[in-house]
């Protein structure tokens, strides 16, 4: 019988009330590790224009910040000051770098944290990278800030006891630029944000209703780029309505298709689970290397609903595969075919997830914060 630890101090960029795939992620495995191993979460927010309340479900929210005249300083001092209060527990970064700082390099992070570990060199560091550094054109700013990027990404490897990512090649990425320290680090594909339905209804039960859902930017693309493919998609799969879920694109939306689109705006974790556990299927217009470290791809997975994707990638990447785990469709000639190919297709990403659901995934946090 493992002896676990009892708490946790948890980096994170923000939290609830704010929109953000990363503090939902940290949220929900917070509640999941005090629920099966009594491990109580503390968090720091490192973005200090964050504005939410000094405790979330009943965990402790520290923010950044000096106390002088500009609130919006961080230092590596401020988050030393808290981190040297609690002398005693692990600590669980969340790491993103553009979640941190505006040009994606918080050097104050990283040289709080080094300093940290300095002077408490018992102390355990876990990083989750949600990102590893960035790239891009010559005319962007990540292409020229990505060298310090890289630097301050190999500084945390480095310095961290362990690390854990949601994708192979940010597993390998990681394991180059660490010089040897850590040679295996595991990747799990990012787990659902809204709940794990217990029970999931066949397709031919549901709703013949798709789904827009997830944030402003991903879903605007969907009806400013995928106007074609998505009126192809509801004549094919004989849709009868379209929710859109999330904060309103502003966009239109009566114009876009035949088929009648409603705008249910933000709802609660319990809702979205709901509709997507009574519809059909889902769309999104994503990155389709990317999928992996997608909450809302993986919310389509959990609830065992056809998922689809306007774009495939050329191989099978983090286990999954287009065709397999998500349809691609293609108005030139790409049928779906009948109701038992479409219900596969749905199993499989239903199959896939349950390897790194949220269960799955707080007993890899337990071990690695006590390893």
């Amino acid at each position: 019988m493992v002896n676990y630890l009892t708490h946790v101090t948890s980096i994170v960029p923000r939290l609830p009330p704010a929109i953000d795939g990363v503090g939902d992620y940290a949220l929900n495995l917070a509640r999941q590790l005090r629920k099966d191993f009594n491990i109580q979460t503390h968090f720091i927010v490192g973005n200090t224009k964050w504005n939410g309340a000094a405790e979330i479900d009943g965990f402790p929210v520290s923010q950044i910040s000096m106390g002088v005249a500009d609130h919006r300083y961080r230092s590596p001092d401020a988050l030393l000051n808290l981190l040297s209060g609690d002398r005693t527990s692990s600590i669980l970064l969340h790491y993103v770098g553009y979640g941190y700082a505006q040009r994606g390099c918080p050097v104050w992070l990283v040289d709080g944290l080094q300093r940290w570990k300095s002077l408490f060199p018992k102390r355990s560091l876990l990083t989750m990278f949600h990102e590893v550094y960035a790239s891009g054109p010559p005319w962007t700013s990540s292409f020229w800030l990505s060298p310090l990027q890289k630097s301050l990404a190999a500084r945390l490897a480095q310095m961290s006891d362990r690390c854990i990512t949601s994708k192979q090649l940010y597993a390998e990425i990681i394991a180059n630029i660490s010089r040897g320290k850590h040679h295996h680090i595991p990747f799990l594909p990012v787990f659902s944000n809204i709940g794990e339905p217990d029970k999931v209804l066949p397709l031919f039960e549901r709703q013949q209703r798709l789904v827009v859902f997830g944030g402003i930017a991903n879903r605007a693309r969907v009806y400013r780029e995928s106007q074609a493919v998505l009126e192809y998609v509801c004549q094919s799969l004989n849709i009868q309505e379209i929710w859109d879920i999330g904060t309103p694109t502003r966009i239109n939306l009566s114009s876009i298709t035949q088929i009648p689109i409603l705008e249910i705006g933000q709802q609660s974790a319990e809702k979205v689970s709901d509709i997507l556990a009574d519809s059909v299927a889902a769309f999104s217009n994503y990155n389709p290397d990317f999928l992996a470290k997608s909450t809302i791809f993986a919310s389509y997975c959990a609830h065992r609903l056809l998922p689809i994707n306007t774009k495939g990638s050329a191989s099978v990447i983090d286990g999954i595969e287009p065709g397999k785990h998500y349809w691609v469709p293609n108005p030139q000639g790409n049928e779906l075919g009948n109701d038992v190919k479409m219900q596969a297709i749905a199993d499989n990403a239903y199959s896939w997830y349950q390897k790194h659901n949220l269960l799955m995934q707080v007993k890899t946090f337990a071990e690695l914060l006590n390893n």
